[in-house]
């Protein structure tokens, strides 16, 4: 068995160093003490100012119409802002609290995946309204929402669910209407220092009371050389976005290399015996794409809203790792580690008692690593349209070396292509120890 890889996180060099007790391995230091992790949806909640009743949200975001006055004319009508504004510390106190832990706990004594990105999908819009804060009023005319995940990394360590983690998070680039927030993620170890176990970049939007239109952000000014790189590789971020997009399977045809790649694995697939187009065999250690599906089917209930009366992404991000990882298990034959979680765009909000469907599929395997891809799709419970919201892709690392896939359409051939280019994207992994497990 060859032996297993994972990413590195990428530290910033004073923004990403290990430190004993909570308020260091920044260069900021947090006004107040780290929060629960209970207290930022709460805190969402008050400055929003959504009622915690089902019953009466339709009158709570009524009441938010009167907060359009309140709406910058120009992005130079609002004070800039330095990155220690946004500064957020998040305490998740697993070891000591007991009932808490269930929560997060696999049965394999790791800590649930899908529930740090509940949490990072959180922690990331309440940066983004302590960027914005407006002292004049007591709610936020603001709505903020995640546009898109851009990539999360997990280093090279291991979750234990009996060890307490601490999120930090700031704004580390603005545009006009947009935000780059940079999260990472510790956890204590035994010589009581805190080590950094994931390293995380979302991009948040805000839009208008109502959440209907564009609305602007304040600006964001940098004060020194660390926070000039972090700015500078948020303009870069923005522009490998763009470039990544418009050279979309979608949009353009494959590359020539890409063409080369589809026909040597079409080729590979004839049967010698018949030489014939209709007849497809599979090579040695080989699994047909279409083989590699699974579903599910979710009502979306009241419980999982967000404070705009939404489907709450980081749920839907749970539910779609849950699916991936569960789809990486059955391919490889063994209990799949994350590596990587990239380019999630949420193209639609999901309206509460909307059905979700999810679909998980192999896209591309190579050694060890799974690369999953997972669609995602709504119907009202009285329309039978179903409506794309969201396309997630996960890099998965297995035990052991898994078979390669082979695609049989033309479709699947995209697919292909587009997994091995997420996989691609990587950067140069390091090496895996034997205790690191993040599971659903």
């Amino acid at each position: 068995m060859k032996r297993a890889a994972i990413r590195l996180c990428t530290l910033n060099r004073g923004l990403l160093i290990h430190g004993r007790g909570l308020t260091q391995g920044s260069q900021y230091t947090p006004k107040q003490g780290p929060l629960h992790i209970r207290e930022v949806r709460d805190k969402l909640r008050e400055i929003v100012g959504v009622s915690t009743n089902w019953r009466d949200h339709v009158k709570a975001m009524e009441e938010r119409k009167s907060l359009h006055n309140f709406l910058a004319k120009s992005q130079k009508a609002l004070p800039p802002r330095k990155m220690k504004d946004s500064y957020i510390e998040v305490l998740l106190p697993l070891g000591s609290d007991p009932g808490l832990r269930d929560k997060y706990l696999t049965v394999q004594n790791t800590v649930r995946f899908g529930r740090i990105l509940e949490d990072l999908d959180s922690l990331g819009v309440l940066v983004c309204y302590m960027h914005n804060k407006n002292h004049s009023v007591t709610m936020s005319p603001l709505s903020i929402v995640t546009a898109l995940v851009d990539k999360i990394d997990m280093c090279k360590q291991s979750l234990s669910p009996e060890q307490d983690i601490k999120f930090t998070g700031h704004v580390s680039w603005v545009g006009k209407t947009s935000m780059e927030v940079k999260m990472k993620m510790f956890q204590l170890h035994n010589d009581d220092a805190f080590w950094p176990v994931l390293d995380a970049t979302f991009v948040m939007v805000a839009r208008d009371s109502e959440n209907k239109g564009p609305a602007f952000v304040n600006p964001l000014i940098p004060e020194n050389a660390e926070e000039e790189e972090l700015f500078r590789q948020g303009e870069l971020n923005k522009g490998r976005r763009i470039a990544f997009s418009s050279a979309s399977l979608l949009k353009m045809a494959p590359s020539p290399e890409e063409r080369n790649t589809i026909h040597e694995m079409f080729l590979s697939t004839l049967d010698p015996k018949t030489i014939s187009f209709h007849s497809r065999v599979l090579p040695p250690n080989s699994v047909w794409m279409e083989d590699t599906k699974l579903k599910s089917l979710d009502i979306c209930h009241p419980q999982e809203r967000n404070i705009f009366n939404r489907i709450f992404g980081g749920f839907l991000m749970r539910k779609a790792y849950e699916l991936a990882w569960a789809t990486a298990c059955s391919f490889g034959g063994s209990r799949p580690f994350v590596v990587t979680v990239d380019d999630i765009m949420f193209q639609k909000p999901v309206e509460v008692g909307s059905l979700l469907f999810l679909s998980s599929q192999v896209c591309f395997t190579q050694d060890n690593y799974i690369q999953v891809r997972v669609h995602s799709e709504v119907a009202s419970l009285q329309s039978k349209e179903h409506m794309t919201t969201n396309v997630f892709h996960f890099t998965f690392m297995s035990e052991r070396e898994v078979p390669l896939v082979f695609p049989k359409t033309y479709g699947e051939s995209m697919l292909y292509l587009d997994g091995k280019r997420h996989f691609k994207s990587m950067s140069a992994p390091g090496t895996l120890k034997k205790d690191y497990s993040v599971e659903p």
